[in-house]
């Protein structure tokens, strides 16, 4: 297979069961991380970009801004170095190191901001600094992933038409919320051509997406300091939050069962499946999608000391059954 450009590599049909994770249910694991930048957010790049460009709002040599936390910033990054835009990310602490050298070895600029805004997060303190740069040079693109019904669009013409393709009517759907690009394109598509699929958005503890009191968040991924402006709670789908030391547990476990190293958000995903494991009928069909994988949390999630300076209550990491990165 021959593709034209590295933003084209998205293998929309790799899935991975996961015999025995709880009983009598058939758990499918959508990986959406083998692709050239490592993420599900490639499919919303390109999304975004190819809207801005349909609407003459992204013209050649154009220079583009947005907030990301890593993954989406990637993926902007291999498609605008693909098209000759320049591109500015900003940032945060919580973003992963090496997404950080990655996007800058792909010629993009990268801004991190240090300051928690009120909740206790740092999304407002991102998005403040794109309005104040798009004051100064309005000539900036602002993608906005939060708000753009490209965002949905993406995932619902795309990831949630895979899914159904590949797998038919899955019983339930298990999505994270993050941007809730990936959640809304699963709840429109799903309500329209499978609506006896359970949809069950999964988020982290402390962020505000669901309504819940903010609280600081370490793992970068799901969650949000304020609500985004595509997320529609319409009472469709089920909603559930996890504990970002919960999430810890069930990627080091995923690792030590699967050999499959998998990213925060995955493991956020994995952690609300097993939690709602005995609500589900003995012998449904589970579907839940992976985001990205493990590489770029070998400093963070799967280090015991990252682990033990930021949470009082750690996953038992004795009995994960194997050595963890230090």
């Amino acid at each position: 297979m021959i593709f034209e450009s590295a933003s084209d590599v998205v293998l929309d049909d790799i899935f991975l069961r996961l015999p025995d994770f709880v009983p009598d249910i058939d758990v499918l694991l959508k990986l959406e991380g083998l692709n050239p930048a490592g993420s599900v957010k490639l499919k919303t790049a390109v999304a975004l970009v190819e809207s801005a460009e349909a609407h003459g709002t992204l013209r050649p040599g154009g220079r583009l801004i947005e907030s990301s936390s890593g993954n989406l910033g990637v993926a902007l990054s291999v498609v605008c170095a693909a098209r000759g835009y320049r591109l500015t990310v900003v940032t945060d602490p919580n973003a992963a190191r090496q997404a950080i050298r990655v996007m800058e070895s792909l010629g993009t600029h990268v801004v991190e901001v240090t300051h928690r805004d009120t909740h206790g997060g740092y999304l407002r303190t991102r998005l403040d600094h794109i309005r104040q740069c798009l004051v100064r040079e309005p000539e900036l693109v602002w993608l906005n992933q939060y708000a753009n019904r490209a965002n949905v669009a993406a995932h619902r013409e795309r990831t949630a038409k895979s899914l159904h393709r590949e797998l038919g009517d899955i019983d339930a759907l298990f999505v994270g919320a993050g941007t809730t690009g990936t959640l809304m394109g699963c709840v429109e598509y799903f309500a329209e051509h499978s609506p006896r699929t359970r949809v069950i958005a999964v988020d982290a503890a402390g962020s505000v997406t669901f309504g819940g009191a903010a609280a600081p968040r370490f793992i970068p991924g799901l969650g949000t300091s304020r609500r985004p402006e595509i997320f529609v709670d319409g009472g469709t789908f089920e909603k559930v939050l996890v504990e970002e030391s919960d999430t810890i547990g069930m990627c080091r476990t995923v690792a030590a069962r699967y050999g499959l190293l998998i990213g925060g958000s995955t493991g956020t995903v994995l952690a609300a499946v097993r939690r709602l494991a005995p609500a589900l009928p003995p012998g449904c069909r589970v579907a839940a999608i992976s985001p990205d994988l493990g590489d770029k949390y070998t400093d963070t999630v799967y280090s015991d000391t990252w682990v033990a300076e930021r949470y009082t209550r750690t996953p038992d990491l004795a009995d994960l059954g194997h050595a963890t990165a230090r």
